[in-house]
């Protein structure tokens, strides 16, 4: 019965978790990321930012809901290629399901030698938030997550 019991408590326990998706577009040049997170926690992630309520999924202003979604994430996710900051141009967001898809991109790059990712999505809002990613550049991909212990990570090209 307790047995029982603790499984259900774990099941019944809410999960803290996004996926960043970023791959290199070697005929565009460019870095395309793709990010998906719970709408409700970006919702209150966005407040705890801006104190402003928005429903990411029916905004009464689309326009105002675009730009705080980008507004939130260029300032919990940044890319530094070769040691230069890069900036993030944000393509959209799409609601599917719970979860709300964002698109980047950055502007036209040469000769990847080392990218720094930052992402510390909301970190502030879940200490025990988790951030998946997954980095393709050519050929090679690496897959780790980013965290309160570590909200930095630095890939090295072979």
């Amino acid at each position: 019965m307790i047995h029982i019991l603790s499984i259900l408590l774990f099941l019944l326990h809410p999960f803290y978790v996004s996926v960043t998706d970023i791959k290199h577009n070697q005929k565009l040049k460019t870095l395309e990321i793709s990010s998906k997170i719970f709408s409700d926690d970006l919702e209150k992630a966005i407040y705890n930012d801006n104190k402003v309520k928005l429903d990411i999924a029916q905004p009464n202003d689309k326009v105002q809901a675009s730009n705080l979604v980008a507004l939130y994430l260029k300032k919990h996710l940044s890319i530094s290629v070769n040691g230069k900051p890069k900036m993030l141009k944000i393509i959209g967001y799409e609601v599917i399901d719970d979860a709300v898809w964002c698109y980047l991109e950055t502007e036209k790059l040469s000769n990847i030698k080392k990218i720094e990712i930052k992402n510390d999505i909301l970190l502030a809002l879940h200490p025990q938030q988790i951030n998946i990613m997954n980095l393709k550049i050519g050929i090679n991909e690496v897959h780790f997550k980013l965290d309160l212990q570590q909200i930095i990570y630095t890939y090295t090209a072979p």
